[in-house]
């Protein structure tokens, strides 16, 4: 059987996505928000192809864990995040609120793996631990950022489009949660890519 190309994986994905973004695109809850939060995809995606095209390349493990960050957040950019049909989840853990956001911020520290990739393979941080330390602070430090912008973005925005960006759903402590699970995130990414990569770390 032949092997797929990074190539052909990065291209399969991202027909894939194009695909769910389309379908998602008709008849939005707000499209406000939709524009909004899927600028926020377009944007990812747009500087993932310009590294590409650079030469700066994540194995199919980072793309796939991107993707599905990216396929995620459109959902919720289709219905905002408080309200997408999430009653069967919330029901079985007995949530008090909609947790899809929460999900999709721990999604973010998906972005770890490719960042741990590009970190080791050009060595710019001596040793694995630092380079796992500082990635890990690195997500943190982007999720504090983005709940800043949320809330320029709130005060800004019409206040019903404000609110509906910022999802906090009543929860005064939402921020705050937000980039624990950005964190918690990144912690999961950093496991996952010093389990699939061993090998590397013992050669070096």
């Amino acid at each position: 059987m032949k092997k797929i190309t990074r190539l052909h994986w990065c291209t399969g994905l991202l027909v894939l996505y194009l695909i769910e973004a389309v379908w998602l695109s008709f008849d939005p809850v707000s499209r406000v928000i939709w524009l909004t939060e899927n600028s926020i995809a377009w944007m990812i995606i747009a500087v993932l192809i310009v590294l590409y095209a650079r030469g700066v390349r994540f194995s199919k493990t980072a793309y796939t864990l991107i993707a599905i960050y990216l396929c995620f957040h459109t959902v919720g950019g289709h219905y905002t995040f408080e309200k997408v049909p999430f009653e069967t989840v919330t029901e079985l853990f007995v949530f008090k609120r909609n947790n899809f956001d929460r999900i999709c911020h721990f999604m973010v520290g998906f972005f770890a793996y490719p960042a741990l990739e590009y970190f080791e393979d050009r060595k710019i941080i001596r040793g694995r631990s630092m380079a796992v330390f500082l990635v890990i602070m690195g997500i943190f430090g982007v999720a504090a950022i983005f709940e800043l912008v949320e809330w320029i973005y709130a005060e800004l925005a019409a206040p019903e489009a404000g609110a509906a960006f910022l999802g906090s759903q009543g929860d005064i402590w939402d921020a705050q949660k937000d980039m624990l699970c950005d964190g918690c995130g990144a912690i999961f990414s950093s496991i996952l890519y010093a389990l699939f990569n061993k090998d590397s770390a013992l050669k070096k």
